[in-house]
């Protein structure tokens, strides 16, 4: 009998002691793979919003979650899943031992698996620490670990964990995620028949997903709302009300992209943020999506009428001249019947809308078709502006005291110049090949004369008006011969909006700005300033403001007149058609417009800044305005503006650019330094 006690005794020493090696083992196992949930850092989607909040994109690596913190949960979710999945969730350490009990009796009674006892820690631990492996040791260590973490965090905590881990099919990580995207829903919102669709998941994500098995995913909500019932937390209008809901059930696209052009160069912006994808950011810019639209819309209008017309003037031309293109490096004959979009599929465009006093871009389009190019023409492309670059020229002659009414030639010269001991000959000329003779300051923008401007530049002096416009405005690059009175610089579209702020901001010109700030859940909010830089006075700015609006009412801009709102602006057009530009600006907002072909070859004859580009113009504050009809209409005229009255004509001048007396034109000499 002693004999048998002993034994006894050793055996259950000795499986004490193989059970706890066995367990030690596991604790040594799993003692810091606790740690990855206990200082959870789990990716997180980070979002783009426009100026009012409202969402542009997600992005995301992999897993697209939104994260939500536990005092943000409304307690009905809190309820909803307990009720679901872990009814004593609070009254259990991680380990519910009775319900494996009653689900090991149940299982042998079946002679299989008909129950899990796993409870939100249990799942919570395999979900984010450890495999799905279905063995022994993996359930051991699941135990463990769910005894760790219940010991290292409170039951809040783990709940918090739980509802931003879970994966709810369709692509969504947490709960917050889920909600927005099936329902397009915060999570307050939501009712409880939304709630138990959304608990009701996890069990079985795909077959409970409610854009594939509508049915079904209301049959399991349907069983979370019983549930609820039977633990006496809703009553029974609850349970019928919730019994009877049909909810609409959203099925869209992850990123949820509605400004891809924008997108794309936001992230140029913060390529050197490792984290963009996964930080949880959120992004701040100054785009106004009702503008990002309209705009994509203008832009369409304008490309497109540009396609037709140039499709009907090479069709007409094939019929009476032998027409030919580059097909694969070889030239082939095109035929009337053959011209159609395809011939003209280097046609394209851009759009920037902008703020006048803070720079802040209201609307990038860079292509008229983005599934087509993602190549922003917005900001990666530069192009020469043409006779869009005159103003800076016209307003440095009025800051050098020049005035609206100074008389300027307009008239044909011919410029000599040696290259390798030849003499070569630059013959500039006027658009309409023609010239006026005399005319003003003022007419001579209006109209874009091309000589006329030259003759500007030359009277004060080439290198003179080089460095005034470095040291005004900033542009680098500028071309040492007179080709600069014709905008041969070369600038994207985004970076001359920046500059024609000095125009539509009274003398204060503004960088364009995209990012506003960004947020972290836990960092401080990272704010972009706006830089800024003073070109001249208000009321300088002004005269070239005044001038501008006569070339929208009656000069080369015509096309983008609105009735109800005074506009200003200035059209370009390159050699040969290459480039067809608008810049204009209203007294709030301003847009620069360019079409062209990408391959930098000329366009069809005709398309010009005021026959492509201005038309765009037009149509976007036409129906901005419209949307708006608060916006303001009139140009203020600042204090120091001279106002004079002739009949019913009005002109403005300033103690810098008085009313001239009567003058002499005097042509210089044409000279090689003036070239080169």
């Amino acid at each position: 009998m002693k004999r048998a006690k002993q034994i006894l005794f050793g055996l259950v020493f000795v499986g004490s002691a193989v059970v706890l090696g066995v367990l030690f083992y596991y604790y040594h196992e799993t003692r810091y793979l606790a740690d990855n949930l206990v200082y959870y850092k789990p990716k997180l989607t980070t979002q783009i919003v426009d100026r009012h909040g409202e969402r542009i994109a997600n992005l995301f690596d992999q897993e697209h979650r939104l994260y939500v913190r536990y005092d943000d949960i409304p307690p009905r979710i809190i309820e909803a899943l307990i009720a679901i999945e872990d009814t004593l969730f609070f009254e259990h350490g991680g380990v519910n031992y009775e319900a494996i009990l009653r689900a090991l009796i149940k299982d042998v009674i079946a002679g299989k698996k008909v129950e899990g006892a796993s409870t939100l820690t249990q799942q919570l631990v395999k979900n984010t620490l450890l495999t799905r492996d279905k063995k022994i040791s993996r359930k051991i260590k699941e135990a463990m670990l769910s005894l760790q973490v219940e010991m290292r965090l409170s039951k809040e905590e783990l709940l918090e964990r739980y509802v931003n881990e879970l994966f709810l099919g369709h692509g969504y990580y947490g709960i917050r995620t889920a909600a927005e995207g099936y329902f397009h829903k915060d999570l307050h919102q939501l009712t409880l028949k939304e709630i138990g669709m959304l608990v009701g998941l996890p069990k079985a994500p795909s077959f409970y997903d409610p854009t594939r098995n509508y049915e079904i995913a209301l049959g399991r909500a349907n069983r979370v709302a019983t549930r609820m019932h039977t633990l006496g937390w809703i009553d029974e209008a609850a349970l019928n009300e919730a019994m009877a809901e049909r909810p609409v059930v959203y099925n869209e696209s992850l990123t949820q992209n509605r400004a891809p052009y924008v997108v794309d160069e936001v992230m140029r912006q913060l390529s050197h943020m490792s984290d963009l994808r996964t930080g949880g950011y959120t992004i701040y810019t100054t785009i106004d999506l009702g503008m990002q639209d309209l705009a994509q819309e203008a832009l369409q209008m304008s490309f497109q009428a540009s396609l037709e017309r140039s499709i009907t003037a090479l069709k007409a031309k094939a019929k009476y001249q032998t027409v030919y293109v580059e097909h694969n490096g070889t030239s082939v004959r095109l035929r009337p019947e053959e011209v159609n979009a395809t011939t003209f599929e280097s046609l394209n465009g851009a759009m920037v809308v902008s703020e006048n006093k803070s720079g802040d871009i209201l609307a990038m389009v860079g292509g008229v078709d983005y599934a087509k190019s993602s190549y922003n023409r917005a900001t990666q492309s530069r192009r020469q502006p043409g006779s869009a670059f005159k103003p800076f020229i016209y307003q440095t002659g009025l800051d050098m005291g020049y005035s609206p009414k100074t008389r300027l030639a307009d008239v044909a010269r011919t410029y000599e110049f040696e290259i390798d001991g030849e003499i070569q000959k630059w013959q500039p000329k006027n658009y309409e090949e023609d010239f006026s003779g005399i005319l003003t300051l003022r007419e001579a923008l209006i109209h874009s004369r091309n000589l006329a401007t030259i003759n500007l530049v030359t009277d004060i002096g080439l290198s003179v008006m080089r460095e005034e416009l470095e040291k005004r405005y900033g542009f680098t690059s500028l071309p040492k011969d007179l080709s600069l009175a014709l905008g041969s610089i070369s600038l994207s579209v985004t970076e001359l909006a920046g500059y024609y702020t000095a125009f539509s901001n009274g003398g204060v010109m503004n960088e364009s700005r995209l990012i506003a700030s960004i947020a972290h859940p836990t960092y401080d909010t990272r704010t972009f300033e706006v830089k800024s830089k003073t070109t001249t006075t208000p009321e300088q700015a002004y005269l070239m403001v005044d001038t501008m609006r006569d070339v929208v009412n009656r000069g080369t801009g015509k096309s983008a007149k609105v009735n109800g709102i005074e506009i200003a602006g200035k059209t370009g057009t390159t050699n040969k058609a290459i480039d067809a530009w608008f810049c204009g600006f209203t007294p709030t907002v301003q847009a620069i417009i360019w079409l062209g072909n990408d391959d930098n070859t000329p366009m069809q004859a005709g398309e010009t800044g005021g026959h492509a580009a201005a038309p765009a113009f037009g149509y976007f504050m036409q129906h901005y305005l419209a949307r708006h009809p608060e916006l303001k209409r009139t140009f203020d005229i600042p204090e120091g503006v001279i106002v004079t009255r002739k009949g019913d004509k009005i002109e403005y001048y300033t103690t810098t650019s008085p009313p001239p007396q009567r003058q002499e034109i005097d042509i210089p000499q044409a000279s090689e330094e003036m070239l080169f």
